[in-house]
């Protein structure tokens, strides 16, 4: 692969992993949920009104 061919995959897989993430709050918020996280190597849950409040 060339390089141009990396950078067009690499993007093609972030735009992916940005996708899945706006689906998974989605369906969060949706089912009145709890998102577990790992955020400075601390696990925190994030409750689907916690997701409503940051957009």
């Amino acid at each position: 692969m060339v390089e141009v061919e990396i950078e067009q995959m690499q993007e093609k897989i972030d735009a992916g992993i940005l996708l899945a993430q706006q689906r998974l709050k989605e369906k969060c918020k949706k089912e009145n949920g709890e998102l577990v996280v790992m955020r400075d190597g601390e696990v925190t849950h994030i409750t689907a009104e916690d997701l409503a409040k940051m957009e």
